[in-house]
């Protein structure tokens, strides 16, 4: 009975013997793995919530001039990647902002005519035809739509001759009242918020990345392309933003300030 337990061992060890001589699993690799992705996630949603505020202080802007509303044509979006000799890169999706009022300044402007310039013209084209009551209808609605965009966009833009003359619209807010370039090209102006919202987000919450001396942190922002009603040669382009790891340790250290981290990154539209 003795022989045959001692068999019975010697057989289970010889079959477990293979087991033990395999290398571990690789828990440690796989830990780390899921660590890194979770810290490029929380990443990838502080992006796409600084574009959401871009495009907040955007629309807030505008609302101050014009009696519009400004939305995003969908949720913004942002996927992380370990790139080995380099660092971490963001590919980050910004989406459009859609809107009635803002776009057809830029439409009917798009030869330098000017919108109430532009309004008068179509006035005239629609009274020479002989005055369709119809069409006339149609244009007075215009009228009233554009109207007030039209007034805020003549009170941002600089005067050629003095301000003296009483204006026959009614003043809007004191902080309504200050010249806002934004009224001149929106695009622009959304393209700025949306570069200042990621440079302070890749200074304030890149310190989970865990870069390495030397590695880069890099976002390449860039606009939905699907095509959509509108303006048909959309001004929009892509962004860059790159800061080196040494530069973002200094900051978060205190060694430099915010305005000298920023001098450092690399912004780059194309």
């Amino acid at each position: 009975m003795r022989g045959i337990v001692a068999l019975a061992a010697i057989g289970l060890m010889g079959w477990a013997a293979p087991l033990w001589g395999q290398p571990p699993p690789s828990i440690g690799s796989d830990v780390d793995r899921r660590t890194e992705r979770y810290r490029i996630g929380t990443m990838e949603r502080v992006l796409e919530h600084a574009v959401e505020h871009g495009a907040t202080v955007t629309r807030d802007r505008l609302r101050a001039l014009i009696p519009a509303d400004v939305l995003l044509s969908e949720e913004a979006t942002a996927r992380g990647f370990r790139l080995a000799g380099y660092g971490v890169f963001f590919d980050v999706l910004v989406p459009n902002l859609e809107g009635t009022l803002p776009w057809i300044y830029r439409t009917l402007d798009q030869t330098d005519l000017g919108l109430e310039n532009a309004l008068k013209t179509l006035r005239a084209m629609v009274d020479a035809q002989g005055g369709d009551p119809e069409v006339q209808q149609a244009l007075k609605r215009i009228e009233l739509q554009v109207a007030p965009y039209a007034t805020a966009a003549s009170r941002s833009a600089p005067s050629a001759g003095t301000d003296d003359a009483p204006s026959t619209a009614a003043a809007p807010p004191a902080e309504s009242r200050a010249a806002d370039p934004i009224l001149s090209n929106p695009e622009e102006a959304y393209r700025a918020e949306v570069i200042e919202a990621l440079m302070d987000a890749m200074l304030n919450h890149s310190q989970g990345l865990a870069l390495s001396a030397g590695e880069w942190l890099t976002v390449g922002a860039r606009r939905d392309d699907s095509p959509r009603l509108g303006v048909g040669d959309s001004p929009a382009r892509t962004i860059q933003i790159s800061v080196r790891a040494d530069d973002l340790r200094a900051f978060l250290a205190g060694q430099i300030s915010r305005e000298q981290a920023r001098a450092r990154m690399d912004v780059r539209v194309f």
